[in-house]
C-alpha cells in the first residue's frame, strides 16, 4: 500500500493519522478547532511532536471546547505552563485562548467555524495533483487570504504556512500524493 512519503511507517501513530485523518474533510466545529489548536502549537516544531502530545492537549484544553477555553485566565495559563505533556510556550498557550475567543465570534457571524473556513474554498475540497512532497506548496493564495482575515479577527499564530497545514489536515485541500492510496479514497468519499 503506497502512502505519502512524509509518513514514517515505523511510527504506527503517524501511519494511523495519515490513514484515518489527514486530508479527510472536517465539518465539525470542535474538530476544526482541535486541528487549529494543534497546528498553531506546531509552529516551529515537527507535526509528529504535536501528534504525540495530542491527548495531553485534549485533557488540558477541555476536549477543545471553545466556550471553556475562552474563559481561561492568567492563572490557568500559569498552570498549563507547568504541564510537561504540553509544549510549554506561553505565547502559544495564550494564543489558544485568544483563538477560542475569536472562533466564538466567527461562529456568531458565520453560524459555524466550519462555514467560515470552508467558505474560503467554495465549500468544496481542492484536489491537488502532486507526485512528490517537494512539489506540495507550504502556502497558497487561499491560505494567504485566510491567514490575513484570521489575523484581522484576532486569531494568533495563524501565518499562511500554519493555515495551509490546517487546510491540508482538515481536507480543505487534498494534498495526498498521486500514488497514495488515500487520495483516491478521499476523493471517492466526497
Amino acid at each position: 500500500m503506497k502512502r505519502c512519503t512524509w509518513v514514517d511507517v515505523n511510527k504506527p501513530d503517524y501511519v494511523e493519522y495519515h490513514d484515518r485523518e489527514w486530508g479527510v474533510p472536517v465539518r465539525d466545529d470542535a474538530r476544526m478547532f482541535e486541528f487549529l489548536v494543534l497546528e498553531t502549537q506546531q509552529a516551529g516544531l515537527s507535526w509528529y511532536t504535536v501528534l504525540q502530545k495530542r491527548e495531553n492537549y485534549r485533557k488540558a484544553f477541555a476536549a477543545f471546547d471553545m466556550h471553556k477555553i475562552a474563559r481561561f485566565g492568567d492563572a490557568k495559563i500559569e498552570k498549563l505552563m507547568t504541564n510537561p505533556g504540553l509544549i510549554r510556550n506561553r505565547a502559544k498557550l495564550k494564543a489558544t485562548v485568544a483563538n477560542a475567543r475569536a472562533a466564538l465570534e466567527v461562529c456568531e457571524e458565520f453560524e459555524s467555524l466550519c462555514d467560515y473556513f470552508w467558505g474560503f474554498v467554495g465549500d468544496k475540497p481542492r484536489n491537488n495533483r502532486f507526485r512528490r512532497m517537494e512539489d506540495c506548496p507550504t502556502t497558497s493564495e487561499v491560505s494567504d487570504m485566510l491567514s490575513k482575515d484570521m489575523k484581522r479577527r484576532g486569531f494568533k499564530f495563524v501565518g499562511s504556512t500554519t493555515i495551509y497545514a490546517h487546510m491540508q489536515a482538515t481536507g480543505m485541500v487534498n494534498d495526498h500524493l498521486l500514488g497514495c492510496y488515500r487520495r483516491r479514497e478521499i476523493i471517492g468519499a466526497g
